[in-house]
């Protein structure tokens, strides 16, 4: 996979894409960064790339022209069609499933915006897809392509060592994920589940949905479906 990131502030990435995962991502050749400064492509001699507002108002907003050729150029630098990304508190909630998805295509091209907003024709005529990381505003849009970044790199194939790491994680069947435990099996007077001890797969697998279903009920009740919402190992509750 290619990635394409258009900011204001190309300083802020290489920090987070040279480190951990995501540097191990790109020696494997699963998947290469590339950052791009979308004053670079401004035709105003200033490299300006804001404007006021038509209409009035407070703030300033990304101007149209920049953000396209910078798209343009980026678009240009791979073979294969491009999923062009906004990343906007408008957007529809980043998850999951959208990293899997996401994690299927060749070049991905992530806009980080600043100031009061987008001119509105780059979500309309330029963007694929606007995403949020949440229901809060930040200075701009780089934190959330970091984000994404992050959550698609680690689905691509060869990144983890282990596949099952990211088929069992938190949202990818719908649930949070199971409580986990290490050695050691009692620290603190704290002890690990006698269950997770006892070496019977079958009872193991059993024990981590129901925790999963039940953490997901108390925590994330919004991603259970209405007619799950009552406990199918209630009563089985006292021999737990």
């Amino acid at each position: 996979m290619r990635m394409d990131f258009l900011t204001l502030f190309p300083e802020m990435f290489p920090g987070v894409l040279q480190s951990s995962m995501l540097k191990q991502a790109e020696e494997k050749e699963a998947v290469s960064y590339f950052v791009h400064n979308i004053r670079d492509f401004s035709e105003n001699k200033h490299r300006k790339t804001d404007d006021y507002p038509y209409g009035g108002g407070a703030g300033m907003v990304l101007t149209p022209q920049p953000v396209f050729d910078a798209a343009a150029y980026a678009d240009q630098q791979a073979a294969a069609s491009s999923r062009i990304i906004l990343l906007s508190p408008q957007g529809q909630p980043f998850t999951q499933n959208d990293a899997e998805e996401l994690a299927g295509e060749e070049q991905l091209i992530l806009i980080c915006g600043h100031y009061e907003g987008y001119d509105e024709r780059i979500r309309s005529y330029l963007a694929t897809d606007e995403f949020s990381i949440g229901d809060f505003v930040m200075t701009g849009g780089e934190l959330g392509a970091m984000v994404i970044a992050d959550s698609v790199t680690r689905l691509l194939p060869g990144v983890l060592g282990n596949t099952e790491s990211a088929e069992k994680d938190s949202f990818s069947d719908g649930l949070l994920e199971h409580p986990h435990y290490t050695r050691p099996a009692d620290f603190r007077g704290w002890k690990v589940p006698e269950v997770l001890l006892s070496g019977h797969h079958e009872n193991i697998a059993a024990w981590r949905r129901e925790q999963a279903w039940r953490r997901t009920r108390e925590r994330r009740p919004d991603l259970l479906a209405p007619s799950a919402s009552s406990d199918p190992w209630k009563e089985n509750d006292k021999n737990r």
